[in-house]
């Protein structure tokens, strides 16, 4: 019987390891990445029994040819936000190989600055950033993925979005095309949906995502990036997690959830 009893509590111990796990993301990006995972995506993967070491490489507006200029250069122009048991520390002036080889990242985000991401040209030097990540960071397991962008406000007055001829349904349209283009050209397969998420919410909710015409609002827009990317990193469903801040109502949350979910389901397909 006693036997029996340490078999059963081994089993369960190794059941609480594996349900309790530890899962280390760096974003390379800027504005958007800030966003999207330094609010409130570390609660909602707590809130359903998972850890995270969550990474920020920032720099505003930073596109894929600086990050690879930067990556040649050695330039210590990032701020490096890392959050470790809910509590973030900042650095200032960091050079983005000291940020990757900080930990042992288990997945690495790569994505294009916001008003190039529907323009295929400029991803001439994303395989270069990707193959000098993978061979900085320590973790040579590592899994590069790709942070989908959003779409600009409809009223969006950010001087890039000329490019869309001030359109959001037709940014939104390319960055999808491009995605779909560029990123198989690199290996990337997997797809963090930020973008699709916002882009459901918004049929949902109006087009009320915005904060300024391109950043995403601090509560609801905020809280459905941070969504996309749980559900992502945990394969947890994240509709029905009991975690929202007091700035999003319960209701709101549920659907920012199911948008989050829809969006998942839908890029897997």
């Amino acid at each position: 019987m006693k036997r029996l009893m340490w078999a059963i509590l081994l089993l369960m111990a190794v059941v609480s390891a594996d349900a309790a796990r530890v899962i280390k993301v760096l974003a390379i990006g800027n504005s958007f990445s800030e966003d999207a995972i330094e609010q409130y995506l570390y609660e909602l993967a707590a809130a359903q029994g998972d850890s995270l070491v969550i990474g920020n490489a920032y720099i505003g507006g930073c596109s894929i040819d600086r990050h690879w200029s930067n990556a040649q250069t050695g330039k210590p122009e990032y701020r490096y936000r890392k959050i470790v048991g809910g509590k973030t520390v900042t650095r200032h002036h960091v050079a983005l190989d000291d940020i990757i080889a900080d930990e042992q990242w288990d997945i690495i985000s790569l994505q294009q600055a916001s008003h190039f991401s529907g323009l295929p040209y400029t991803y001439a030097n994303l395989q270069r950033l990707k193959d000098h990540v993978l061979a900085i960071c320590p973790n040579k397991q590592v899994e590069i993925v790709w942070h989908m962008t959003w779409a600009y406000a409809k009223d969006s007055h950010h001087h890039a979005f000329r490019f869309y001829r001030n359109d959001q349904q037709l940014m939104y349209n390319n960055i999808c095309l491009t995605m779909a283009d560029q990123l198989p050209r690199v290996g990337i397969s997997r797809i963090i949906p930020v973008g699709m998420s916002v882009q459901k919410a918004r049929g949902k909710m109006g087009d009320v995502l915005c904060r300024d015409g391109f950043h995403l609002n601090k509560a609801y827009g905020r809280y459905t990036a941070a969504c996309t990317w749980c559900e992502f990193l945990t394969g947890r469903k994240v509709v029905g997690n009991s975690y929202h801040p007091e700035s999003v109502d319960a209701q709101t949350a549920l659907l920012c959830q199911k948008m989050a979910h829809q969006a998942m389901r839908d890029i897997k397909r």
